[in-house]
């Protein structure tokens, strides 16, 4: 489908009648990763995949990688599909684009499911001594540099194998899946430009308050890993008092939760959605 000018791969699976569930993916991932998640949730809800643009099989225009642009891809896709309200379910820079979409349009997110990913308002004592993790952004970030190393070396499979919880998934699943989509310059460049914007945007935005003064309406869940190395539950708390409703889960694993505990990440989602 084609929105905002950008053609668009989402995997639909489910009811057609039934609440919209859109899944979105992170770096350097696509909408792959959630293929053992997604049979527990269509069973009762329509489930939309999405591939953000730049990503897996959606189209990877030269611009647009701010969290911002992303969030209104995530609309825009919502109204081709005649789709008034959902329920988002993001992971790791999915997670961020679910926050950002659910404050500008709380009136089309049903609820919001962050998984692997911090709220908008970490306090500074316990994110400043975890910024350290964030380190590989250093490699990818720059342009030129950043998609040359992402189409030419092996660094976004040494961080999928570093962020797995579970030393026995890689040699489960095929991690060729996502590396093998970054040989494509433009989706390199992509996978270059959504992390500059990130580092620029949003992690020195927040010292200026970027979201000091916004409000979370909609009902939120974060689920956690408790041995993610990239976004540790220590970072997790503190966002109660800028949310309506925002809980608070942590489950066994790593960065990947999707990939090492699709089943108990799909029975927290519906638990959550009731």
């Amino acid at each position: 489908m084609t929105a905002r000018g950008v053609r668009f791969h989402v995997a639909e699976s489910g009811p057609a009648d039934g609440e919209v569930l859109v899944l979105v993916h992170g770096f350097p991932q696509h909408w792959h990763l959630w293929r053992h998640v997604l049979p527990h949730l269509s069973a009762t809800h329509r489930v939309l995949a999405l591939d953000l643009r730049g990503f897996g099989w959606s189209e990877a225009p030269k611009h647009g990688y701010g969290t911002g642009n992303l969030a209104e891809d995530v609309i825009a896709v919502l109204d081709v599909l005649g789709v008034q309200t959902a329920s988002i379910i993001g992971h790791d820079w999915g997670g961020w684009v679910g926050f950002v979409a659910a404050l500008k349009y709380p009136e089309r997110i049903r609820t919001l499911v962050s998984v692997n990913m911090t709220h908008l308002w970490p306090p500074p004592r316990r994110m400043l001594p975890n910024l350290w993790r964030m380190w590989h952004t250093a490699f990818v970030e720059h342009p030129p540099l950043g998609r040359l190393v992402l189409r030419h070396t092996g660094f976004a499979g040494f961080l999928l194998r570093h962020w797995s919880g579970d030393p026995t998934l890689r040699e489960r699943e095929d991690i060729r899946i996502y590396t093998d989509v970054l040989r494509d310059p433009a989706r390199a460049r992509a996978g270059e430009q959504v992390n500059a914007a990130y580092v620029w945007q949003e992690i020195f935005g927040h010292p200026l308050g970027r979201y000091r003064k916004a409000r979370l309406t909609v009902p939120t869940l974060i689920i956690g890993g408790e041995r993610d190395v990239v976004i540790p539950p220590a970072v997790l708390a503190g966002g109660e008092r800028h949310a309506d409703d925002l809980r608070v889960v942590v489950l066994p694993g790593g960065h990947l939760l999707p990939e090492e505990q699709p089943t108990a990440v799909a029975e927290e989602v519906l638990r959550f959605l009731g």
